[in-house]
């Protein structure tokens, strides 16, 4: 059976788990009765619940006796890491591309990285159903980006496709009639090649990615490169740095829709899963020549960011979970590496925190979501960039920015971001909506998605990618806002929240449960102020001559894990427990933060 070993990517919300879900329903092996949901792959719950791709996943059609191994990748910036390890067990690129919005910062990263490779692109314009969709003027900004990227003559004579990965259908010319997903599938097959089969030289794999199993343990996934493997066969591991080791492989997987099933033998050229290796690392290479070459290691881009994880120690500590203690944290944080490839973790000097370095905000918002989901309970500092020394010169990394606002808010947009060092690249206009390019310092993007929601009140859109590191461009003042600090520990009181509104937007509304230096909301003078948020009102049997005033409290603002990790300060944490997400000050009494000052 002939294979093709294909990666689906693209820029976040482009379609790429739609048009998968499409091509698996065209499958021969995929049965009606039991159906697909909508966006099957995205099958982990904050997967569903964001409505994008945070993991690379794997997944197989059979058509005409042919087999199309596909890897369906996250289109979000902090989930590079995942489309560059995937990248190279494939042999072929599906580029999609909005048939409106065309190419953008995540879908030149993804290009960028798939022609380094040498890998072959085809394009696929999708949502030609969109009322103001323009393909082929997206199909022309498409090969600007391949020229700009510096593809090959043989890379920018691109094929394309048109596709309604939603309807389920593609079609080769605009003027074709839709019918389903099959010509997407021919086109595939007619660009291209087979994977190579050589099954006389010696087996070598490479895992691209690692799942667990509660009953096999860990599982590598990747593509066979040579040779063949059966099952309860001796095989040699290569570490990255050269050490080699003997181990036995249980089980082989193969991938048949999104299922895996237990296969007699992994074949050179395919994609398969294998069990019975328990210290196995994504990139190492499994062999079954003790002395063979191992295959080139694979590189990732380095960490961005980086966020300080510290044990609970507010009044509060120990109430909500179950996972308290640094020795709890360490060891999920450990676990987090095996499968987590661009995330690393460093031990801060003189203390039980850990400095945990990731590719984004929302890359380390993913991991706390899901360690508090699993009962721990811990605190975080303020995001902080990682700068590099190059040529003697301190670097700090900027990033590309595509804005797309309502005409009238442009001005507030461009006023907000040049207060944060962001320089303007490019400009237009067009039916009622402006869309901005930037190049801004990752320091000026921290915490300006809450604000850039305000400034267009919901209705603008904002991505962003790495772009190069550049001098060190000076201090940004991020926050116009001061903190509202508990001054009493105790149950907050609707009466005392109801005079305290007025100086700011709160975050807790009444009866609950507090403590001294916890942080109930903002300041909008700018600066700190401490409160007493548990007085009432004082009563007395002199009946009032005027009618009391009726307590009306604005609704809160709820803090949520990425407002508060775009919020906090230097001198602020954030606390995280499986029921809350508190904001504190890292000094909670006031003598204390004097004395700091």
């Amino acid at each position: 059976m002939q294979t093709y070993n294909v990666a689906i990517v693209a820029h976040v919300d482009h379609g790429k788990t739609t048009l998968v879900d499409a091509l698996l329903k065209a499958s021969d092996t995929f049965d009606a009765h039991k159906g697909l949901a909508e966006r099957a792959m995205d099958s982990n719950d904050q997967e569903k619940e964001r409505g994008i791709t945070i993991y690379a996943k794997n997944a197989a059609i059979t058509y005409q006796g042919k087999k199309i191994n596909i890897v369906d990748t996250p289109g979000h910036a902090d989930f590079g890491s995942e489309v560059e390890r995937v990248l190279r067990t494939v042999d072929a690129v599906i580029l999609v591309v909005d048939a409106f919005e065309g190419p953008m910062p995540q879908t030149k990263f993804v290009l960028k990285k798939s022609l380094e490779l040498g890998h072959k692109v085809l394009v696929v314009i999708n949502k030609i159903d969109k009322p103001m969709a323009r393909p082929d003027e997206v199909v022309d900004l498409t090969f600007d980006l391949f020229a700009t990227l510096g593809a090959t003559d043989l890379q920018l004579d691109f094929p394309y496709i048109y596709a309604n990965a939603k309807a389920g259908y593609a079609i080769k010319n605009l003027t074709d009639e839709p019918k389903d997903i099959t010509p997407l599938i021919d086109f595939i097959f007619d660009n291209v090649e087979p994977a190579k089969s050589n099954t006389d030289a010696p087996f070598r794999m490479q895992p691209a990615t690692l799942k667990y199993d509660n009953f096999l343990g860990r599982i590598a996934i990747g593509r066979v490169y040579e040779g063949v493997l059966k099952p309860n066969q001796q095989v040699t591991v290569i570490k990255s740095d050269g050490e080699r080791y003997q181990g036995r492989v249980t089980k082989i997987f193969a991938f048949e829709g999104m299922e895996k099933y237990e296969e007699e033998e992994a074949l050179a050229g395919d994609m398969v899963a294998v069990a019975g290796l328990p210290e196995i690392y994504v990139g190492e290479t499994i062999t079954s020549a003790p002395d063979a070459e191992p295959l080139p290691a694979i590189k990732v881009d380095p960490p961005a960011l980086a966020i300080t994880f510290m044990v609970n120690d507010s009044p509060f500590a120990g109430r909500e979970g179950e996972f308290v203690t640094s020795r709890h944290i360490k060891a999920r944080l450990e676990k987090e590496l095996e499968t987590n490839v661009g995330l690393k973790i460093e031990a801060v000097e003189n203390s039980d925190a850990l400095k945990v370095y990731g590719r984004g905000e929302m890359h380390i918002a993913v991991l706390i979501e899901m360690m508090r989901r699993e009962g721990y309970e811990l605190q975080i500092s303020q995001p902080e960039v990682i700068m590099r020394e190059i040529d003697g010169i301190k670097q700090e990394p900027v990033e590309y920015a595509v804005i797309n606002v309502p005409d009238e808010m442009a001005g507030s947009v461009i006023e907000a971001l040049g207060k944060r060092k962001g320089i303007m690249q490019n400009m237009k206009s067009e039916n009622g909506n402006t869309t901005l390019e930037f190049e801004v310092p990752t320091r000026g993007l921290l915490g300006f998605r809450g604000v850039f929601l305000l400034l267009t009140r919901g209705e603008g859109t904002l991505y962003h990618s790495f772009e190069r590191f550049a001098p060190f461009m000076g201090p940004i003042e991020k926050r116009s806002v001061g903190s509202m600090i508990s001054g009493e520990t105790g149950a907050t009181m609707a009466y005392s929240l109801w005079k305290l509104q007025e100086r700011g937007p709160l975050f807790v509304g009444p009866a609950t449960e507090i403590y001294e230096g916890m942080i109930i909301g903002e300041h909008n003078q700018g600066t700190d102020i401490t409160v007493n948020p548990t007085k009432n009102k004082k009563l007395t049997n002199v009946r009032a001559s005027g009618a009391d005033e009726a307590l009306n409290l604005t609704p809160i603002t709820p803090m949520t894990l990425e407002n508060a990790i775009e919020y906090i300060k230097e001198d602020e944490l954030a606390e995280i427990t499986p029921l809350n997400v508190r904001l504190r000050k890292k000094h909670l009494k006031e003598t204390d933060r004097k004395r700091a000052r």
